[in-house]
């Protein structure tokens, strides 16, 4: 676990080299790791509607997962974003390539899709650059996962995926900030709650 005493913008910089420098097969193979400890989770086995991020080539990949979901006959959902309100809005997905997009932003999202509601949601998939050991998560840094899943209708759990190097001694956090529930990299599950 690296030592952390740097600002969230260093943590940024230095996580994004890590996953950059991630061959596309380390990242499938390591990814897959995750995703099978995730489905072994009471929280995945429960649930019915799980929303997902839809990942980027230089990330951890959900694809193992949303396929897995699919085979359970479960509702995946992912977030599209409205850059205008500052939220995200989960809409149903019943493809990984059909009707998705990539953005100016660097995120991937579907095209379109009615909105599901938030209360609906028995789990959360939740994408970051790095965590702690308190559950704290540093995303991105615009805040849209720390609104979402602030919103008083969501009651379902929240569960973070990485690879291990992304888990850091401390990630600053600030008021705002949402933990997570629980955190699974490809050599461990971590519960916060």
């Amino acid at each position: 676990m690296p030592k952390c005493g740097l600002s969230k913008k260093d943590l940024r910089t230095r996580l994004k080299a890590f996953l950059a420098a991630l061959s596309a097969d380390e990242i499938h193979e390591r990814s897959r790791q995750t995703c099978n400890l995730l489905v072994a989770q009471p929280e995945f086995e429960r649930a019915e509607t799980v929303m997902v991020f839809l990942s980027l080539p230089t990330e951890i990949s959900t694809a193992p997962l949303v396929l897995r979901a699919w085979q359970e006959g479960k509702r995946v959902l992912a977030p599209r974003v409205s850059w205008e309100q500052r939220r995200m809005m989960p809409v149903e997905i019943r493809s990984l390539t059909e009707d998705i997009e990539d953005t100016q932003w660097n995120l991937r999202q579907p095209l379109q899709g009615d909105p599901v509601p938030i209360s609906m949601i028995d789990l959360v998939v939740v994408p970051g650059l790095g965590f702690d050991g308190a559950g704290n998560r540093l995303g991105r840094g615009r805040g849209f996962y720390d609104r979402f899943l602030a919103h008083s209708e969501f009651t379902g759990s929240t569960c973070a995926v990485a690879f291990e190097e992304q888990v850091v001694e401390a990630i600053p956090d600030d008021p705002h900030d949402i933990r997570v529930d629980m955190l699974i990299t490809d050599q461990h599950v971590r519960r916060f709650v």
